[in-house]
């Protein structure tokens, strides 16, 4: 499994990357490998307010629907509207292109509540 060690991970199976005071939100490649083939992505829009462990939008695959969980709160700056049309990008380019949104962080502190990659991937271990 492809773990990025600069990201950092939530329970949830989002990543996070952080970009001073921005951050940069995706699904890992654990949670497309579990979901399948994407084929709709539902984000929020610039300007909407994420909570902590609350939904922002949802990712369906050819199997189910899944639920996206705000790894930290903050305001939407900015929307990967590619994925509207492509995606299959999370399937194909999970860390890169298909990131979801971009989070100015309302609670730094928040990031420091996620695990390494190392963590994260115990954790997906133990799930399997």
């Amino acid at each position: 499994m492809n773990l990025p060690k600069e990201l950092s991970y939530s329970k949830e199976h989002e990543w996070v990357k952080n970009e001073d005071g921005k951050v940069r939100i995706g699904i890992t490649e654990f949670a497309q490998d579990e979901l399948g083939d994407i084929v709709f992505v539902e984000l929020p829009e610039v300007g909407d307010e994420l909570e902590l462990d609350e939904p922002f939008g949802s990712v369906e695959s050819v199997k189910t629907v899944s639920e996206l969980y705000a790894p930290v709160s903050g305001k939407v700056v900015e929307v990967n509207e590619e994925l509207e049309d492509s995606p299959e990008l999370v399937n194909e380019s999970p860390y890169e292109q298909a990131w979801m949104v971009v989070v100015e962080l309302d609670d730094a502190s928040q990031l420091e509540e996620l695990m390494d990659a190392d963590a994260y991937q115990k954790m997906t271990e133990e799930e399997e």
